[in-house]
């Protein structure tokens, strides 16, 4: 392999399958219990759902108009770079490449296997071993092509909003016991709104991961503000919707009590092949997921390589000569993640890193006002609406986050700045070996 750029082949249907698909997983399926309970009535967990979706969309705005000022892969480990100073995008690049996106990988892969033990039974070897298998899979489409990659990200998209989009079809003309007026009906076990907004948010992840293939898109300064406006706000559209439609379906005690209401859904609708529908529905889900976590996040670990800032970084930077892909970058995320398949930690080192990305992903929001002051606008690029208003709505929900995380579970989101922290020995290391051999 050689040193080489990569192709811009990804077309803006492609990068907006990339948010859709990465927002979308199996979170809108099996959320909306959780939302009602702890919002308190029907009417305040759509509520939630859309104020979430603000949130989600003033970040992204924000977002949007540093990708475009700065068009380079990586995203924000990128952004932290550029805005803050190298040692904080290393610390992003570091859990991002070392723990977050492999262990997000294997957690889809382990996910599709779970699903698919509803149409052939497995026992726990056979389930990691279809996981590995199905990762295989997508590894090899995204090697030989990024064209690949983002064709199975395009279908998996089309395919997870199918069983969405029935349930909402055919929901609006379902003749409920319910009625709408169950959206005002109170529910007793209401847990506070805030907790409420904090479950929609997690179902609103994913949406930053397109800027990390900013560098391949054909006009990324253009596309990136549009796609990723546009496809926060289809998923608002979609998740409030969606929650009306279960709303009216399905009697309220019955949605709080049940661990897959999107499915009780479909049964109530489709009888009992709703079930079948809505399981294959989060199989292509989840598919779509694992594809886009693969593909975006190899282009950390390249981006970081390209800089000389991991070890092996030659290595793990080449592209590929014939496929014009980042193919050692995506091999070692695959590693990785065949590695937490195996050992069953991706859960717990998902869970501890929660409150570190959050912290970063913050930073990223409040680097608008660093960017404006660092680098003189281009006429003719993006610039968020609403300035200062709409960063400050996406800072103020990140610290939301972080607050809520850091009371709920202390000793994790201590273990997870300590994880990161780890990486600055070999940030240090590596600095003093680049510059001994210069």
């Amino acid at each position: 392999m050689t040193n080489r750029s990569l192709k811009k082949s990804v077309s803006f249907i492609e990068a907006m399958a990339i948010v859709v698909g990465m927002i979308i997983g199996s979170g809108i399926f099996l959320k909306p219990g959780i939302v009602l309970q702890s919002a308190g009535s029907p009417f305040m967990a759509i509520l939630a759902w859309v104020v979430g979706g603000i949130i989600t969309l003033a970040s992204a705005l924000t977002i949007a108009e540093i990708a475009a000022a700065i068009p380079k892969s990586g995203g924000l480990y990128t952004y932290l770079g550029e805005l803050y100073g190298d040692v904080f995008g290393f610390l992003l690049g570091w859990v991002q490449t070392i723990i977050s996106y492999p262990a997000s990988i294997a957690a889809q892969t382990i996910a599709f296997a779970t699903y698919a033990n509803f149409f052939i039974p497995m026992n726990n070897i056979q389930q990691k071993l279809l996981a590995v298998s199905v990762l295989a899979f997508i590894l090899l489409m995204n090697v030989i092509a990024t064209k690949f990659g983002g064709i199975i990200q395009t279908v998996a998209t089309i395919g997870k909003l199918i069983p969405i989009a029935a349930i909402i079809f055919f929901g609006i003309n379902y003749n409920s016991i319910q009625g709408f007026g169950s959206i005002n009906t109170a529910v007793a076990t209401g847990t506070g709104f805030g907790a409420a907004i904090l479950g929609t948010l997690w179902a609103y992840d994913g949406w930053i991961s397109v800027t990390n293939m900013a560098g391949e898109l054909k006009n990324p300064t253009k596309d990136l503000p549009r796609v990723i406006s546009t496809g926060v706000i289809f998923v608002i559209l979609v998740y409030a919707v969606f929650n009306i439609i279960i709303f009216k379906v399905l009697p309220i005690d019955a949605i709080i009590s049940s661990k897959t209401p999107a499915a009780d859904a479909a049964v109530a609708m489709f009888g009992s092949n709703g079930g079948i529908f809505i399981t294959a529905g989060i199989m292509v889900s989840v598919f779509g997921a694992l594809n886009g976590y693969l593909m975006t996040g190899a282009r950390v670990p390249m981006a970081m390589g390209e800089k000389g800032q991991l070890p092996f970084s030659k290595v793990i930077s080449q592209i590929h000569p014939k496929f014009s892909t980042p193919a050692n970058s995506l091999i070692f995320q695959s590693i990785l993640a065949v590695i937490y398949i195996f050992s069953g930690t991706f859960n717990t080192l998902t869970d501890l890193l929660v409150f570190v990305l959050w912290i970063f992903f913050t930073m990223g929001v409040y680097g608008v006002f660093i960017l404006r002051k660092k680098h003189p606008h281009k006429e003719g690029l993006y610039r968020v609406p609403l300035f200062p208003i709409t960063p400050i709505v996406g800072i103020v929900g990140g610290a939301y986050i972080l607050f809520s995380t850091i009371m709920d579970s202390p000793t994790n989101s201590f273990i997870g700045i300590a994880i990161t922290l780890l990486g600055l020995p070999v940030y240090y290391y590596i600095n003093k070996k680049t510059k001994a051999s210069k």
